[in-house]
């Protein structure tokens, strides 16, 4: 079972899974300080001075202190019950952008692949000396075989 679980771990697949989620979680930390340090500042101040982050609904007050609270953290330190609906217009938008920003690598990544099969359709295989030819040679450029047979 030990041995099965060593050749499990040391396949390529989970290494590229690691990697992934590691670029993955750091690309996150990107796009939330987007949204929140560049993005939300303007649209607050279009919107009034409105910070999303800061939108909060009180459902139950707290303990220490009754309010009015200044901040959603101020309210959660008094023990009051929150909804935090501005976090999560936050976190929709930074779903958005990281989408997009997938969407965008993938397209880029996309227009390489096809560029790379475009070129392989160009080349064939000589089949006497297994060189890469020109699709449209009628002689091996490297052992000058016919290549029409």
């Amino acid at each position: 079972m030990i041995e099965e679980f060593k050749k499990f771990i040391m396949r390529g697949n989970i290494l590229d899974m690691a990697i992934g989620i590691v670029i993955g979680a750091s690309f996150t930390k990107i796009v939330n300080s987007f949204v929140e340090d560049i993005l939300m500042p303007p649209i607050g101040l279009i919107l009034s001075g409105i910070d999303f982050s800061n939108i909060f609904i009180v459902i139950k007050k707290g303990i220490s202190d009754a309010g009015p609270y200044t901040s959603i953290e101020a309210a959660k330190q008094a023990g009051a019950v929150v909804i935090g609906f501005g976090v999560f217009i936050n976190t929709i938008i930074s779903f958005f952008i990281t989408a997009l920003a997938i969407f965008m690598i993938i397209k880029i990544f996309n227009k390489m692949r096809e560029k790379m099969v475009k070129k392989e359709k160009e080349e064939k295989i000589c089949p006497y000396c297994c060189s890469s030819v020109n699709i449209k040679a009628v002689k091996c450029p490297h052992c000058t075989s016919d290549l029409n047979k």
